[in-house]
């Protein structure tokens, strides 16, 4: 069975991280919290289920592209790979990734979720004999001063699920920069891009039905109030996706409902009734746009793949 070894990230807590970002973000004149702060163990779990549902199509998108793609991935990679991975959540698409690998070496999952972190860590040793597991509990916002094990072998960076579309197109060169630092020379990166397209199709996958997306927004408020004394009254804001056409993204958004006023980590917080805390963006490519960036960032599009409805996107780099 592959064995998953404890690998220590010597970072700044959680809990600090969170509450800084709080009394930042919700101290601005466009108030604002981080969204890689939704994924505590309820968020997670909220997550899941959005990707389930029938108006959200980059997950199953994405898995029927890696599926189909799969052997066309394997051929241009080589064997004895390490697959790093970057926000790794369930783990569910790596394993389609390391099927389609020769003799996959090892997996870093990096992660910012414990409660999303080991138990797919887990999983993945139990799934894939011999391989080594190597759980990094950490955020890939800020990957300075990171360093891997198994730098000695050639690493596969993986990115899927169009997580790059929270970073604005700067931020995006960025970070495809600090990731080629990380993985050395002998590298390559799978990411996930979702694709522009019509706006029936795109407002519905932020806008579902059942009001999972609005509960995974409110629960930043929720998460507040539980790990920061907040004060904060979640049905006195309301969930709101909205396409930013000049920017080519999704924001999604928590408008106050009301003139109201909130506490958290020792700070006071005011709201006038319509106010939004700027919660996530989601940047939408064009396949070449896509590469453009890439190339940005230092690396090469060795091939794209899109599924028939050019709705998603899967690039391989090096």
């Amino acid at each position: 069975m592959g064995q998953v070894v404890q690998f220590p990230e010597a970072r700044v807590s959680a809990g600090k991280e969170f509450r800084d970002a709080v009394l930042l973000g919700l101290s601005a004149q466009q108030k604002s919290l981080p969204s890689r702060f939704f994924y505590d163990a309820r968020g997670s779990e909220l997550f899941e289920r959005i990707t389930e549902l029938p108006e959200y199509y980059p997950t199953r998108t994405e898995i029927g592209l890696l599926k189909s793609c799969g052997p066309d991935i394997g051929k241009l990679l080589p064997p004895g790979a390490v697959v790093v991975e970057f926000g790794s959540g369930s783990s569910r698409k790596t394993e389609l990734l390391l099927r389609a690998l020769e003799r996959p070496a090892a997996y870093i999952p990096i992660e910012i979720s414990a409660a999303a972190l080991y138990p797919a860590a887990r999983r993945i040793a139990r799934a894939f004999p011999g391989l080594g597991v190597h759980p990094i509990l950490g955020g890939f916002h800020d990957l300075d001063g990171m360093k891997l094990p198994l730098q000695d072998y050639f690493c596969v960076g993986f990115f899927p699920g169009s997580t790059i579309g929270n970073f604005n197109r700067t931020e995006a060169v960025l970070f495809l920069r600090s990731v080629r630092r990380l993985l050395g020379k002998r590298a390559a990166l799978l990411v996930g891009a979702d694709l522009q397209k019509p706006l029936d199709v795109l407002l519905p996958a932020y806008n579902d039905a059942a009001g999972v997306t609005a509960a995974f927004n409110l629960n930043l408020l929720a998460r507040i109030n539980r790990e920061l004394s907040g004060t904060f009254d979640l049905a006195a804001f309301e969930h709101s996706a909205i396409y930013n056409e000049r920017k080519e993204r999704i924001e999604m958004h928590l408008r106050s409902v009301s003139d109201q006023q909130a506490s958290a980590a020792g700070g006071s917080f005011s709201f006038r009734a319509g106010e939004t805390i700027h919660t996530e963006n989601s940047h939408k490519y064009s396949l070449s746009g896509f590469r453009w960036i890439a190339a940005r960032g230092g690396w090469e599009t060795v091939r794209s793949w899109a599924d028939e409805n050019r709705h998603f996107s899967l690039h391989l780099l090096t």
